[in-house]
């Protein structure tokens, strides 16, 4: 796919539900007593992949004419075993929560990807649910496929967080819920908390306390085992990540006046918005209001300058998704744009802090990659883009959309080897930048 240089980009957009809360509203749905109703899911391939992962653990799901999804749950402690393997595609989240889920449930199940999938690690979720009393089999490095065996007497687990990982803390959390007694864990840098305001919204009993730590200060969170939670009503709201795209393309191009509707505004995702503020970003957030636990708000964004700044590390888990079209943006800017604390770009869908780099530099840009960091020198305008051979895309949706993004704000086209992933996440993409005056074309 290429992305011809575009000049402004103008309307009002509702963008397609959050792909974490999706995720989490089908499983706990699937955990519920009753009927859980579901307005806004993300129908990409990768919740599609939960949905059908919940329905061969005995889930009853199904979507109306209106585009309304309705769960009837199994209780807690109620899944089935799966009469065959269960294939999670893309998604890196849906198979580590669903680990978590199965940890603490007597039932033997394998858990299967795409290629992109079955090479990243899974053992920093399976090492901490294995004290629960559950036995996972992997391939080499934690990786899948792989075989999960349920502990039939679920120990309830306190447990750490060596890096902060909002994953990582879900899993842990929802193997508690079939575990007696108080699962707890405790995390030194806040991360996504998502999980925690759907349980509480089902129904979990949840308490956090900030404490005492070597070196400081953490918060533990505390969940009560084996709740009864009941079914609700849940309204996603639009994913900030797939926000990202269509904001810091209307940033980029002078004269261009979008409005997003019900984007997700979690304080533990605001990071990028901050940090574009930051850098002079014109972005107006007006009609704040909750919904489904979940704060939210629209955005109207107005094309102008940016400045490079410093982004530092302690934002990273805020913001970790978008940090590949920020990068885009750090192109543009005036200045220098040094992002610190990329550490987990590395193990993402991609290596996505390498494949930013080569892009970028592919594209006639300046960039310095470290071990955790990622130094843009922005141009203060449009990007030369020109790439004489096609961005690898590494099956990556947002390193496929994030180039895209910088071709409609570069002097000369941007081509990228490979849009299929995008409808992982984002699966109207084209039609909705094309709706706003962007050229994207097939060629």
């Amino acid at each position: 796919m290429t992305a011809q240089p575009t000049e402004a980009l103008s309307g009002t957009v509702k963008l397609p539900g959050d792909k974490s809360i999706s995720h989490r509203a089908l499983m706990l749905g699937g955990l519920a007593v009753g009927e859980t109703t579901i307005d806004g899911l993300l129908e990409g391939e990768d919740v599609l992949c939960t949905a059908a992962a919940m329905r061969a653990l005995g889930a009853e799901i199904t979507r109306d004419d209106v585009g309304r999804w309705h769960v009837w749950g199994r209780g807690i402690g109620g899944l089935v075993e799966p009469d065959n393997v269960i294939d999670m595609g893309n998604s890196g989240t849906g198979a580590r929560l669903l680990l978590g889920i199965l940890a603490s449930h007597p039932l033997t199940a394998v858990l299967t990807g795409d290629a992109s999938l079955r090479g990243r690690p899974m053992a920093r979720v399976t090492d901490p649910l294995s004290a629960c009393g559950a036995e996972f089999i992997a391939r080499e490095g934690g990786r899948l496929p792989l075989t999960v065996v349920g502990s039939r007497q679920p120990l309830p687990l306190d447990y750490e967080l060596p890096v902060p990982s909002a994953q990582v803390k879900s899993a842990v959390l929802l193997a508690g819920l079939n575990a007696p007694g108080d699962t707890r864990v405790v995390e030194r840098e806040a991360t996504r908390d998502h999980s925690e305001r759907m349980l509480a919204y089902f129904g979990a009993t949840l308490r956090r306390n900030e404490i005492a730590v070597e070196g400081g200060r953490a918060e533990e969170i505390i969940l009560s085992g084996q709740p009864e939670l009941t079914g609700r009503p849940v309204q996603v709201p639009a994913d900030p990540s797939s926000a990202a795209f269509p904001l810091v393309a209307a940033l980029l191009l002078p004269g261009s006046e979008v409005r997003l509707i019900g984007v997700g505004m979690n304080p533990q995702r605001s990071g990028l918005l901050t940090t574009l503020q930051e850098m002079g970003g014109d972005i107006e957030i007006t009609a704040a209001r909750e919904e489904g636990g979940e704060p939210v708000a629209d955005l109207l964004v107005r094309g102008g300058p940016l400045q490079g700044v410093e982004v530092p590390a302690e934002r990273a888990p805020s913001m970790i998704d978008e940090y590949p079209v920020l990068a885009m943006a750090a192109a543009a800017a005036e200045g220098r744009t040094v992002m610190n604390g990329l550490g987990e770009l590395r193990v993402k869908e991609s290596d996505r802090l390498a494949a930013v780099a080569r892009g970028l530099s592919l594209c006639g840009l300046k960039v310095e990659e470290g071990p955790d960091s990622l130094a843009v020198e922005g141009v203060k305008g449009r990007p030369p883009g020109g790439n004489n051979q096609p961005v690898e895309t590494e099956l990556d949706h947002r390193i496929a959309m994030s180039f895209l993004v910088l071709g409609m704000a570069s002097e000369r086209s941007v081509q990228i080897d490979d849009a299929t992933p995008i409808a992982t996440s984002f699966p109207d993409f084209t039609r909705l930048m094309q709706d706003l005056g962007a050229e994207l074309s097939d060629a």
